[in-house]
């Protein structure tokens, strides 16, 4: 039954808000278990019908490796929900889950979950950027950027680069390395992450061949991470996402204005594990990812989020800047606009 039939604003005491998704909170073992199963499974069995098909066409092999790449993603959702503890009641079970689907998707768990977390406490917080997060300058910010900076960030915000290298670099390199300031455990997860990288390497080299590895996996990995950093950026970097200077950071504001509603059509809902709803998601992480879509349509408050399409989602891609006096993300020409302005006589900023 849904917990309210009205609408709530978005500045309600936080407590409100709790009460509202507190009943969808709860993990249910059968549907968790279930998600497991129809996730890894079809995964490496696609993985092992992709290494048979080298033998036909490769062209054969890299069409397998869009639905592989899917059920990819999906298992990064089993992880994500684990690093939430959310997918199982028992944190144990969560943790335990968690590794192997590290390994799965080349990532260490506990190191990844630590960045995470820091991310759900600080997204949208103008002052807290850089860590778990797509690196954002503001239009000043940019403006007073050297050649040199304005043009490592334009690379480094260029499609080809962020949703194409970025996470291949991202997950093969960068997931190798822990941070200077992890923990033992977080530095434990990186190191066991890339043994059990090392030996499917070692034993590849023994039976299929590193050719066939790289064959298979690379495709994977190319299509399964460019599309999970595309679902990350579209769920904090679109147009009209509500980011604040910390002195004004507010957590319910920055989960329902700065966390999209990425509306996607049934069977892509269901390969990124309805983490569109992303607005729902970032105000209670405790909800296990086959709860969302039920919360939503359970509770009218939710539904006043003006939902992104696939369509208008690639409006995001000029996302470059945030202009702290229009409130919105913009592109580059505004911010040559600004600065011109800024150096005429007059220095007003239109």
């Amino acid at each position: 039954m849904p917990v309210t039939s009205t609408i709530i604003p978005a500045d309600s005491p936080t407590d409100l808000w709790q009460q509202i998704v507190a009943p969808y909170q709860t993990p249910h073992l059968r549907r968790s278990l279930w998600q497991v199963v129809n996730s890894i499974v079809p995964f490496l069995g696609l993985w092992v019908v992709m290494y048979q098909s080298l033998q036909f066409s490769y062209w054969l092999t890299l069409a397998l490796a869009i639905p592989a790449a899917g059920f990819n993603v999906r298992i990064f959702i089993l992880l994500h929900d684990c690093g939430h503890g959310s997918f199982f009641r028992s944190q144990k079970a969560n943790n335990f889950l968690g590794i192997i689907a590290g390994f799965l998707t080349l990532t260490p768990y506990f190191h990844w979950r630590h960045d995470h977390a820091v991310h759900h406490a600080t997204a949208c917080d103008l002052g807290r950027r850089g860590v778990g997060d797509v690196k954002t300058l503001t239009v000043e910010e940019y403006g007073n950027a050297s050649r040199r900076e304005q043009f490592v960030y334009r690379v480094y915000r260029n499609p080809f680069v962020l949703f194409g290298l970025a996470p291949l670099i991202k997950f093969l390199i960068v997931h190798r390395f822990p941070r200077r300031t992890a923990t033992k455990r977080e530095r434990r997860s990186v190191h066991w992450t890339n043994l059990f990288i090392l030996a499917i390497v070692i034993l590849a080299s023994r039976t299929i061949g590193i050719e066939a590895l790289l064959m298979v996996h690379l495709p994977i990995l190319a299509i399964g991470s460019s599309v999970g950093i595309w679902l990350f950026y579209v769920q904090h970097q679109f147009e009209e996402a509500h980011w604040q200077p910390h002195k004004n950071w507010d957590y319910v504001a920055a989960a329902m204005h700065g966390s999209s509603f990425y509306k996607l059509p049934r069977i892509l809902q269901w390969f990124t594990g309805n983490i569109g709803y992303h607005h729902i998601h970032h105000l209670s992480p405790r909800i296990p990812n086959y709860y969302l879509e039920k919360c939503y349509d359970e509770n009218p408050a939710f539904q006043e989020v003006q939902p992104v399409t696939i369509l208008s989602s690639l409006k995001s891609v000029r996302s470059r800047l945030w202009d702290s006096d229009l409130q919105k993300f913009v592109g580059y020409n505004h911010a040559r606009r600004v600065q011109n302005n800024a150096t005429t006589p007059s220095g007003a900023r239109h």
